[in-house]
């Protein structure tokens, strides 16, 4: 099996999107699979232009001449993963460039799916599973519910399906150095790979391990204590800063 991720955090290797990503993987090749993890920040791509050139001048082919070329080539994989940290209830701009720039996968012709909603037909005949791995720093579940239906769509849209959805509030925790958390995170990072391990043999996260990772790692009240006493205290320090 063949996965492939791409992390449309603008933090790159930095953000704790990162995090996510590198221990689903790491579990999916501890299965068995061969994975690849793509920073979408470190690639040149460009928006779309809505030209519908890649649908009626040269079919199936992007005319802006970018990283995306490429990249479109690794949905011939088994899995695709796309991971976003949640801006604005929503995906990244990094990452809503990759999905416009995905338009030549598809015909311009109308087909209809199996509830009688139109669509356009997939070009290649190969559709992969997709994953969605994202975090976003508010400590309620709630804030994923725009990201679940738009992913829901574009895997529609796509002729594919949803493999599995990791969704992480309180993300701001991944990268904590404190130590009191490590336990916590260790626990947490285990619990990604077991997951990644379990789409690569069953096909699915299972319903256990799935209830375990949507659990707050800490409690939500502490949470947003610790959350509003760290960006008081960085204030403190810029208002510092500039009277020095």
């Amino acid at each position: 099996m063949k996965i492939v991720a791409f992390n449309g955090s603008p933090r790159g290797s930095a953000g704790n999107t990162h995090i996510m990503v590198e221990n689903f993987l790491a579990g999916a090749e501890k299965a068995g699979a061969e994975t690849e993890n793509i920073l979408l920040v470190e690639k040149n791509i460009g928006y779309c232009r809505g030209c519908f050139a890649c649908w009626l001048k040269t079919p199936g082919k992007c005319v802006v001449r970018d990283d995306m070329e490429e990249l479109l080539e690794k949905f011939s994989s088994d899995i695709v993963v796309f991971a976003t940290p949640l801006y604005v209830d929503n995906v990244t701009g990094i990452m809503k460039n990759f999905m416009d720039r995905m338009i030549p996968r598809l015909e311009p012709f109308f087909d209809k799916d199996e509830n009688g909603e139109c669509k356009h037909s997939e070009r290649t005949g190969h559709s992969p599973g997709f994953v969605v791995i994202s975090n976003c720093g508010f400590p309620e579940m709630a804030h994923f519910q725009v990201l679940k239906l738009l992913f829901k769509r574009v895997a529609r849209n796509a002729g594919s399906r949803i493999t599995a959805e990791i969704y992480r509030d309180g993300g701001g925790l991944l990268a904590n150095p404190m130590p009191i958390l490590k336990p916590f995170l260790h626990h947490y990072k285990k619990l990604l790979q077991k997951a990644g391990g379990e789409v690569v043999t069953g096909g699915r996260i299972s319903d256990k391990t799935q209830a375990k990772l949507e659990k707050p790692i800490v409690p939500p009240e502490q949470y947003i204590r610790t959350a509003n006493k760290s960006f008081a205290g960085e204030l403190l320090k810029l208002e510092k800063a500039e009277e020095d």
